[in-house]
């Protein structure tokens, strides 16, 4: 479904009283909303490299009133009583099909807006909503930052299901691995039950089984750049005889606190002062473009038999089985929204 977003202008925000009175008569204010992609540092534009794409624009224009008449919501309503009379409301619609925020996490030393897809809306005093040869006093700007945010579908598929039969090193029968997940979709910050089944039929002994989760970043629209960003490792002290079997579900939990200092990581659209977690799963509806979505991110969960690669040798001695299924991270739907 589209993505709404309500706010009234107060006019402390500005530099100047939304008042007939006040206002020259050729002026304008105008709302623009701007969808886009940022793949570079800032401080690389002032040097003639641009690294930001536009991908959608819309304007309004908010004064004098040309026919915009929002329903009022509470929210609204809460904001004229701050506003008083020179509240002006708005509602923006942003198409369903644009893509969501996504920021790459910045290292320490990085300066200036972060990489990734956002938006913002833009209040303004202009002659024309879009002159690039028009001056506009920062005095007469105000801008605010928001975060489109898609949410789990509230039906969804069975789990992803992955049944492998490989060999150790040196050993000629084979051990079958079986990992499966309960459902299609979690939620940040929930726990994940991964299911484990194994037969192992070799003459070794699988002392250790160890989970990792890996988080997939594709930046489609400049470039066929891909990340790959480990976001968890996780060893749980099990043991299968030779030619005994095993069957349990163990629990993980990705989050991005155990992740604060890894650079490039996916997360959803930061904004100032506030926390955000791991970037959402992409999910790519029917009509939508890949290429214009910017940044595609994806998971996927790896289990791993481990063998030996205890005493004097060490990792030398270790032989592995390892299985790989995705994992679909989102947020629920908050009660009430439709």
């Amino acid at each position: 479904m589209s993505s709404h977003y309500r706010c009234s202008l107060i006019q402390k925000q500005f530099h100047f009283h939304l008042n007939s009175s006040l206002l020259l008569p050729v002026f304008t204010v105008w709302l623009q909303m701007t969808n886009a992609f940022r793949y570079g540092c800032e401080d690389l534009d002032v040097i003639g490299l641009s690294f930001r794409k536009d991908i959608w624009i819309h304007h309004i224009q908010l004064y004098p009133p040309a026919g915009h008449n929002p329903a009022i919501t509470p929210l609204h309503e809460a904001l004229l009583k701050k506003a008083g009379e020179q509240g002006h409301p708005f509602t923006i619609e942003i198409p369903t099909n644009l893509p969501c925020s996504v920021t790459l996490q910045p290292g320490e030393e990085d300066k200036g807006k972060p990489c990734g897809v956002d938006f913002e809306i833009k209040a303004y005093m202009a002659m024309e909503a879009d002159n690039p040869d028009e001056f506009i006093d920062k005095q007469d700007i105000c801008r605010l930052v928001i975060r489109k945010i898609q949410y789990a579908p509230i039906s969804t598929g069975p789990g992803p299901k992955l049944a492998v039969m490989k060999c150790f090193i040196t050993s000629d029968k084979p051990v079958h691995l079986e990992i499966s997940l309960d459902k299609e979709v979690y939620y940040h910050g929930s726990s994940i039950p991964v299911k484990i089944k194994v037969r192992n039929e070799s003459a070794k002994v699988i002392n250790k089984v160890k989970i990792s989760v890996d988080q997939a970043t594709d930046v489609v629209l400049y470039s066929a750049d891909k990340y790959t960003k480990n976001i968890l490792n996780q060893e749980f002290s099990e043991t299968v005889e030779a030619g005994g079997t095993f069957e349990k579900a163990l629990s993980i939990t990705p989050l991005l606190a155990n992740n604060k200092n890894k650079k490039g990581l996916a997360l959803d659209g930061k904004l100032k002062d506030e926390d955000t977690n791991l970037a959402s799963s992409t999910i790519i509806r029917p009509g939508m473009e890949k290429d214009i979505l910017g940044i595609l991110v994806s998971y996927k969960i790896k289990v791993i038999l481990v063998s030996g690669g205890g005493g004097f040798l060490g990792g030398l001695t270790a032989s592995e089985v390892t299985g790989e299924i995705p994992l679909v991270l989102m947020h629920p739907k908050p009660k009430g929204n439709n």
